[in-house]
């Protein structure tokens, strides 16, 4: 499964520095995880990135 943060990000209208800021996840690894849709990454760290965005988890995969 990929991660389709980007899209949602996005769709929000949501800059990588305002997801960082309202998440508390760096800029490079949103940046890394959107440009490397393979990344692996701690669960904690897509909730982080989901609650920030008002989305579940689980709308960040995509097949």
């Amino acid at each position: 499964m990929k991660l389709d943060i980007k899209r949602i990000r996005k769709e929000k209208g949501i800059s990588q520095e305002e997801l960082a800021e309202k998440s508390g996840v760096s800029r490079p690894t949103i940046s890394n995880l959107e440009n490397n849709p393979d990344a692996v990454t701690t669960t904690d760290t897509l909730q982080k990135i989901a609650l920030a965005l008002d989305v579940k988890v689980s709308d960040f995969l995509s097949p």
